[in-house]
């Protein structure tokens, strides 16, 4: 099915139509262009306009432009724009309003790509969905989720971030959800906000972009929800709250983590449900049980959504577990790896650390003789001044006692790593290529290895050198 033809870009964006095309997708990257795209030549690192050439010659459908470029043919396919940003917020604002079916956005300080993630799983059993591949929730994110959104989508579920004030309700009148969800506030990106509760009137402000008569599906438990609260009610928006306290619509009652998986049993409007996910954290219940009121806020079948729920697995970076084998004949000879490498700040480190305190090294099968629980912590970003109290007060936390040993990477760690007990510090690096170049004398058959950190600190760097230690091993 095609996505967009040449008349049809050119009536979206008021641009000039060269060429009489069609496009099957929209590409902002030359690497992952496939056949029939639509190529948007935005600037960032680098002008697009220089790989318009490459991209018709792996064959691009058109490229969208705000220039001819040099060394373009002049019978090139091309879409000319004044502004290629605009452009495609345009296209993307065009998507959005030729389809028939639903949109549910989803924000938040903690866990809106698995929370995205969720409800693909979940709502792709009872409608077509579409949804990015990626994080892709900012300014040219959200506009490049739409205007990749097929004709015949029936719910389209959009993920909005933020850094700074004033970009989420921009991005939510673009996508225009029928329902909008807030995972949870919490001190992410604090630098950049006098407080939390300047973060929490932020993350509300999706409430702006709602079509009427929508729903505000909002955590109820937290300190700043008569914030979002409010917002929604100023908005006209029904609101569903979801949590662990008695009030709300949506409430876990028991949470069970089981090692590799969490059991939850919770109060669904009034009627009991029992829902699992194949990840360990109560966090993950809690989103688990946000996506439920989602469901129920799109009427869909609630009891097909729960069984759904346990096809769901985190993506890479984002709390994926794997076994890696140190010994390709020994399938003993392993360990475990979190991989929760892409993104950090206090709300989602102490969530991560009780998942690793839950899960079950094995004895017995390495040089040590106890399995031990590791947690490899790269420094959170954009906290504000309080940054090192708040890497320090990780030591606090009841989940880092059960922890044998806590490596730390960047300067801001070096808070945490003086804070911990001394029998339970291993080694401080300033960047994680140092850490990773040791990756061999930190892990051991039987060990769980938690590695978290912001993107910036580069951890993900220790997860490719663990990666490198051995090979997928098989459940068990």
């Amino acid at each position: 099915m095609s996505l967009w033809t040449a008349a049809e870009a050119a009536r979206a964006t008021g641009g000039e139509a060269r060429g009489d095309w069609t496009a099957l997708g929209v590409s902002i990257d030359t690497r992952t262009l496939r056949a029939g795209d639509l190529f948007v030549a935005l600037s960032a690192a680098r002008d697009g306009h220089e790989f318009v050439a490459q991209a018709l010659e792996k064959g691009a459908a058109a490229a969208l432009v705000s220039r001819v470029p040099e060394n373009v043919p002049a019978d090139a396919p091309l879409l000319v724009v004044p502004d290629v940003l605009r452009g495609l917020e345009a296209l993307g604002r065009a998507a959005r309003a030729r389809i028939g079916g639903q949109i549910v956005a989803v924000t938040g300080s903690v866990g809106k790509t698995s929370t995205k993630e969720m409800l693909r799983t979940v709502i792709g059993g009872q409608r077509r969905v579409h949804a990015a591949e990626a994080s892709y929730n900012n300014h040219w994110g959200v506009p490049l989720t739409l205007a990749r959104m097929p004709r015949d989508t029936e719910v389209g579920i959009i993920e909005i971030g933020m850094n700074h004030p004033g970009e989420i309700a921009p991005l939510a009148r673009l996508a225009r959800p029928h329902v909008a969800m807030i995972t949870t506030v919490g001190t992410a990106h604090l630098e950049a906000f006098d407080n939390i509760d300047g973060i929490a009137r932020e993350k509300a402000s999706i409430f702006n972009g709602l079509m009427p008569g929508g729903w505000a599906v909002i955590n109820g438990d937290l300190d700043t929800t008569p914030i979002l609260r409010a917002a929604a009610e100023a908005t006209g928006a029904h609101i569903l709250t979801f949590g662990e306290a008695p009030a709300n619509h949506h409430r876990l009652t028991k949470v069970d983590i089981i090692d590799t998986a969490t059991v939850a049993e919770a109060r669904i409007w009034r009627a009991p449900a029992l829902f699992k996910v194949a990840a360990a954290g109560r966090h993950f219940a809690l989103n688990a049980l946000g996506v439920l009121a989602v469901v129920r806020a799109l009427g869909l079948d609630r009891a097909l959504a729960c069984s759904d729920l346990s096809q769901w697995t985190p993506p890479a970076g984002r709390g994926m577990r794997e076994r890696l084998l140190l010994d390709p004949v020994d399938e003993k000879m392993a360990f475990e790896l979190i991989d929760d490498a892409f993104n950090a700040n206090p709300v989602s480190m102490a969530a991560a650390l009780e998942v690793i305190a839950a899960a079950r090294p094995k004895d017995n099968v390495g040089r040590h003789a106890r399995g031990r629980r590791i947690a490899i912590l790269g420094e959170m970003l954009e906290l504000g001044p309080d940054e090192l109290a708040l890497h320090a007060g990780l030591a606090d936390l009841p989940a880092t006692a059960e922890l044998d040993v806590v490596h730390c990477v960047g300067k801001r760690m070096r808070a945490l790593y003086e804070a911990l007990p001394p029998g339970n510090r291993g080694r401080h690096t300033e960047k994680a290529s140092d850490l990773a170049a040791k990756a061999a004398r930190l892990v051991d058959a039987g060990d769980v290895v938690l590695v978290k950190g912001s993107k910036g600190s580069k951890v993900s760097e220790v997860v490719d050198a663990l990666r490198k230690l051995g090979h997928p091993a098989p459940d068990g």
